[in-house]
């Protein structure tokens, strides 16, 4: 059977994780040159004119403040608290294939719950993230180099074991926490028109665009030009698998996207207005350079990302028969929040 995602989901994730994760701050980019977000990139990969956020509103939501350092702590917490009001907690615990990120708050929700997590990681994942599993007392498993080859020994461990297959963002308790987030940053931001979300295999974005559809807003998927799972997808009309060769490939390195992003995207699905959108790998190093040198953020590539769409000059389509768009332009007067996903990153490596 086919999973679906409605808001309907978003609200009870927001009403089960609560007092269980902690609401995003939401900051305002103020000021001319704010991380580089106004005026002429220099950055582009298509044709057309060249593209400035002068004249937009600008925020910044930093939910790399979260627990584990990312929004991935939200749908850990709905998936295994959905699980446990429904007494289908095993007791071989919880295992998850992850690049880092979601095998984190997989270990850390895991733990909150007094179970087991066993985590399956690519053998090339960051050793910060690889740390910070074991600190949570997590039993990590270095499998091949992809996401894609960790994913199929976690689901080899899941049948053999008897222990419960979350995922790092196919899943529908997954996707709609991660979508509690636009609830926060709606009730913060009156009037946002934008929000520009990194997408790697597209659970964050999927939650996103389905809370962002039911308040009028406006989501946007980033993705880099070297890992495109959901832009793909969407051309394709279905999900494909894509290679992966990006910077930011240890947090946004899915081969495939989730239908839940494919379905949140499309207009036939309720899903107008959403827009998916390509940065190339300069764009995302120079932004992550920028959070860090003018406001002393630092953030992975992966979460890099979404600001990278405003650091890439031109909106339009890269030859004019594609349809792959590069980068985002906000009108003049336009309400924009950047998602600022995830800081587990090696602070020597900016």
């Amino acid at each position: 059977m086919r999973q679906q995602l409605g808001y309907d989901d978003i609200k009870a994730a927001t009403e089960r994780i609560a007092g269980h994760v902690r609401p995003v701050a939401v900051a305002p980019a103020e000021g001319p040159g704010a991380t580089g977000l106004t005026g002429s990139t220099g950055i582009t990969r298509s044709t057309g004119s060249t593209g400035s956020t002068e004249g937009a509103e600008l925020w910044l939501a930093l939910e790399y403040l979260q627990h584990t350092g990312s929004f991935k702590a939200r749908g850990a917490q709905n998936f295994l608290r959905a699980h446990r009001e429904a007494g289908t907690l095993p007791d071989a615990g919880v295992t998850i294939a992850s690049g880092g990120n979601a095998g984190m708050a997989c270990a850390w929700a895991a733990l909150r719950q007094g179970v087991r997590a066993t985590v399956f990681l690519p053998a090339n994942a960051p050793q910060v993230k690889i740390a910070r599993l074991r600190s949570y007392g997590a039993d990590v498993r270095l499998v091949g180099t992809e996401y894609a080859e960790a994913l199929a020994a976690c689901e080899e461990f899941a049948a053999t074991s008897g222990a419960l297959a979350s995922h790092a963002y196919d899943h529908p308790l997954i996707a709609a926490g991660a979508g509690t987030l636009l609830e926060e940053i709606h009730a913060q931001v009156p009037g946002l028109d934008t929000v520009l979300v990194a997408v790697g295999g597209g659970g964050l974005f999927a939650g996103v665009a389905t809370a962002a559809r039911q308040h009028g807003i406006r989501a946007v998927a980033v993705e880099p030009e070297g890992s495109r799972a959901l832009h793909a997808a969407l051309a394709a009309g279905r999900p494909v698998d894509v290679t992966v060769d990006s910077v930011a490939g240890d947090s946004l390195g899915a081969r495939r996207a989730t239908a839940l992003a494919v379905d949140a995207a499309r207009p036939e699905a309720g899903g107008t207005g959403a827009l998916s959108v390509l940065v190339p790998d300069e764009a995302i190093v120079r932004a992550r350079r920028e959070l860090w040198e003018d406001r002393r953020i630092l953030v992975e590539h992966g979460a890099a990302t979404a600001l990278a769409a405003l650091l890439t000059d031109d909106g339009g389509p890269d030859d004019g028969s594609t349809g792959t768009t590069y980068g985002y332009r906000p009108a003049d007067g336009e309400k924009v929040c950047v998602v600022l996903c995830g800081a587990n990153t090696d602070p020597a490596a900016v």
